[in-house]
């Protein structure tokens, strides 16, 4: 492909797609009044992916986004010489605050409601403010056989690919779970990656990551490992930063729940501040690995980072991005950065790897220098965000699936 042939269709139009979901609700708790939403952006052999979030404010403009770039995170990974084939994109939100009392039994409620969706069409699982135990726990007791059984029944041997899942699923490296390791494992790859392409010392480069739970403590781990100074740190608390760099595997270990950072166990060097002066701390690389839309047009001035690397989904508003690329910055997108976790379940599932540390990792490095490679280059020539770039690869490997497999 001669990628510098080509301009992507979102680049021509100056903006996003605007092709209506396939199929788009809104519930509401008849003993809270509290609202679920699904949206399924798109049936791909009448399957579609993507977790179920809950956060108090969640908004089903939120959830369509969010199915949106589901979309495009399962047709990036086409490989047709693979065997896992990908699905459409789905997302699942609910208005609820994951600690409150009232939470389980709104997420019991709205799963019953749209559990014909659950048995035939959506697979799902963990996102924000939800486990995929907690959501696998309340299927099991509504009798559907759990968060990936569209999935499974298309297979060729179920048992095999369960078993296959869970013994992933058990996998630990140094007291974390394989299944966060993957995610931050990726996202530390794009950066690597984006690093690497502009001649950037790993050893002289610097970071900040925004939030510190699965996604952002995981990410901080593989960054440090690589040799990448973290500088700062955030959680729901505020940031802990040092120039001279973070101890980041001792704020693993006592790493308290919820992603927070066990601030009695310190450096004598470290410092505290504000949660939002995470965005402003001097850095070469940011990486958002928190809640959506934390980036936007009224505080991305204060980003000094060269780098932007989406961990979390839909960390940047359409509005800031802009900014920052009229200033410089490259933002690699979520649907890239962070769709290692997504892929590797599948991957998982369908064979592709291991249910181990060595073959999963090193597939998820593998597949995300090469995608963010494609894609900065493809932005490049094309002379559109890295965003739209991948747009138009996941459009382009979605026609080549669908052309092959007749779906």
């Amino acid at each position: 492909m001669n990628s510098g042939l080509l301009t992507p269709p979102a680049a021509r139009a100056g903006g996003t797609a605007t092709r209506p979901p396939e199929a788009s609700l809104t519930w509401t708790d008849p003993v809270t009044g509290r609202q679920g939403f699904l949206v399924i952006d798109r049936l791909v052999r009448g399957l579609a992916s993507g977790g179920l979030r809950m956060r108090e404010g969640c908004r089903h403009e939120e959830v369509r986004e969010l199915a949106a770039a589901m979309s495009v995170k399962e047709a990036l990974h086409y490989d047709p010489t693979g065997r896992y084939l990908p699905m459409g994109g789905a997302k699942g939100g609910i208005d609820c605050d994951p600690l409150s009392s009232e939470a389980r039994g709104v997420l019991s409620r709205f799963l019953a409601f749209i559990r014909p969706y659950l048995e035939n069409n959506w697979a799902t699982g963990d996102d924000l403010g939800t486990t995929t135990e907690l959501i696998d726990e309340v299927l099991g007791e509504l009798g559907v056989d759990g968060c990936i059984a569209p999935v499974v029944r298309t297979l060729a041997d179920p048992q095999a690919a369960r078993k296959r899942f869970s013994d992933a699923f058990a996998v630990e490296v140094d007291g974390i779970g394989l299944a966060e390791l993957v995610g931050g494992c990726g996202v530390a790859e794009a950066v690597l990656t984006v690093l690497d392409r502009d001649g950037v010392s790993r050893t002289s480069a610097t970071a900040v990551v925004q939030g510190f739970g699965a996604m952002g403590g995981s990410t901080a781990r593989f960054l440090h490992e690589a040799g990448i100074r973290v500088v700062g740190i955030s959680d729901v608390h505020g940031t802990v930063a040092n120039p001279r760099g973070l101890a980041v595997e001792d704020m693993l270990r006592h790493r308290r729940a919820y992603g927070a950072v066990d601030r009695s166990r310190l450096g004598p060097d470290d410092v505290l501040l504000d949660r939002d002066d995470c965005l402003s701390l001097a850095a070469d690389v940011l990486v958002p690995a928190a809640t959506s839309y934390t980036v936007h047009e009224n505080n991305q001035d204060r980003v000094t980072a060269r780098y932007i690397v989406e961990a979390a989904n839909l960390p940047v508003t359409a509005g800031a991005e802009e900014r920052l690329r009229a200033r410089g910055c490259v933002v690699v997108p979520d649907v890239v950065a962070n769709s290692g976790t997504n892929a590797w379940w599948w991957w998982v599932l369908y064979g592709d790897v291991a249910p181990d540390a060595a073959s999963s990792l090193s597939k998820v490095r593998g597949a995300l220098r090469d995608l963010v490679t494609e894609t900065l280059k493809l932005a490049e020539d094309a002379v559109c965000t890295p965003r739209q770039a991948a747009r138009y690869l996941a459009d382009a490997r979605r026609d080549v699936l669908l052309s092959r497999t007749g779906a």
